[in-house]
């Protein structure tokens, strides 16, 4: 129970934040509208070129030209990622500073920074690539080492962004300075992105649970209209739940990098005792 008030806490001095600056939310919308883009401008041409066969019978080896692809689909997708999370936590950061970002504000924090972001996004990429051609072609238990080098890895880059946002780093610097804060400054679990989690996962559960149960009384009572409606009120509750959960973590990110190279007090929203529970040293 004091886990859960934590990451209620947490989640409530996020919010704090965000609703300071609505604008905010945009930044993960323009993020999976990007990225939308980007898996079309990849999928479609290759399709229409038959580059990928419709059927099992016809597959073969994958050729290095398909890797080659597929690196560059990963690094393209982590780039646009990064790139609207680049700009998410750097106006987060001004607004813990107490300024008043704008939209254009986040923009040009991440375009300022867009080398370092693209290499960053080719590590990333590599990374990601490289663990999904191990996870398939190792057994299961192969596939547990796999997602757990995964979430390691996922660890170790907790504060990339936030670092390429406030110092003047490299992607690999970066990548080590992230790596070093989360050794030296480990949290009770990560409790603020974990709890951040739970909240929200909480959240999913009541969203498809009433949803589930809307439909199930369309279907017994033979209303079709109320199984539609519940359906599209579900898929708009699903899309708001995950825009707020992405902005969220982004201003989380950035009060705890901030709480992590101790510059925590007047953090706007976030008190010092929130964050010394949240992000424990050792």
């Amino acid at each position: 129970m004091g886990k859960l008030a934590r990451s209620l806490a947490l989640a409530k001095a996020s919010w704090s934040v965000v609703r300071a600056d609505k604008e905010l939310l945009l930044l993960p919308v323009f993020s999976v509208i990007a990225t939308l883009l980007v898996v079309a401008s990849f999928l479609a041409p290759a399709f229409a070129a038959g580059w990928f066969p419709v059927d099992e019978a016809t597959a073969g080896e994958p050729g290095a030209w398909v890797y080659a692809w597929l690196l560059a689909f990963y690094i393209v997708t982590y780039f646009v990622t990064i790139f609207f999370n680049t700009a998410l936590v750097g106006a987060a950061m001004i607004r813990l500073d107490g300024g008043d970002p704008t939209l254009g504000d986040a923009l040009a924090i991440a375009w300022q920074r867009i080398g370092r972001i693209a290499g960053y996004a080719c590590i990333a990429g590599t990374v990601g690539l490289l663990l999904r051609a191990l996870e398939e072609r190792v057994g299961w238990l192969g596939r547990i080492v796999v997602a757990l080098i995964g979430i390691a890895w996922t660890l170790a880059t907790f504060l990339v962004v936030p670092v390429l946002v406030a110092r003047d780093l490299g992607p690999i610097d970066a990548v080590k300075e992230s790596a070093r804060m989360l050794r030296e400054t480990w949290g009770e679990n990560l409790a603020g992105n974990l709890g951040l989690g739970l909240v929200f996962l909480l959240a999913f559960l009541a969203l498809f649970a009433v949803a589930g149960g809307l439909v199930y009384a369309g279907v017994v009572l033979d209303l079709p209209v109320v199984i539609i409606a519940t359906i599209a009120l579900a898929v708009i509750g699903f899309a708001l739940l995950v825009t707020l959960q992405a902005t969220l973590q982004g201003v989380y990110a950035a009060a705890l990098y901030r709480y992590a190279v101790g510059e925590a007090n007047g953090l706007t929203g976030f008190g010092p005792e929130l964050m010394a529970q949240a992000f424990r040293s050792k």
